[in-house]
């Protein structure tokens, strides 16, 4: 079932925020754009390039407008090990990661894969009046483009009929 359209569920949880655990919550982005984005599992291989596209592009999402914020199954713990080993990410994660070990945020927006306890690699945009504009799911094993998120945010604000590939300052359909 498609959750276009229909107001974002609440949701408060922990997250890893520049090395420390913070407490998130959808009201924290009331009025704002923001891109929620899931992924399976930390210390695994194609989550961290996912990460890092979403990172290399958060002056870009800024720009826009929208906040990004990412989430897995994983503890706080978990996340920040990982951002913090000097390997996986040599670069500073700064947006915030969610830990969502209840899984109540993943089941929420209906990405968790209940037999492995993980959420899918999935994509959710919010508008800023708290409507759900995009969503995208992937299986475990295919990651997606962060730069394809953007794209379609920015169309979405555009607020015009934007054709496949359409870029911002290019002509609307119609």
């Amino acid at each position: 079932m498609s959750m276009i359209g229909m107001c974002e569920p609440q949701w408060c949880t922990t997250a890893y925020l520049n090395g420390e655990e913070t407490s998130l919550s959808s009201q924290d982005y009331q009025g704002k754009w923001h891109v929620l984005y899931w992924y399976p599992l930390d210390f695994t291989f194609v989550c961290p390039t996912e990460i890092r596209g979403f990172q290399a592009l958060l002056p870009r999402f800024q720009d826009a407008g929208v906040e990004v914020i990412g989430a897995s199954t994983d503890s706080f713990f978990s996340h920040k090990h990982w951002f913090e080993d000097g390997k996986t990410f040599p670069e500073k994660i700064t947006h915030p990661v969610v830990a969502d070990t209840n899984h109540t945020m993943s089941r929420a927006f209906g990405v968790l894969k209940e037999d492995q306890g993980v959420a899918f690699r999935a994509t959710v945009v919010v508008d800023d009046a708290g409507l759900i504009r995009s969503t995208s799911v992937n299986d475990l094993s295919a990651g997606r483009s962060p730069a394809e998120v953007l794209r379609t945010v920015e169309a979405l604000q555009s607020g015009g009929l934007c054709p496949a590939d359409w870029r911002s300052g290019e002509a609307f359909v119609g």
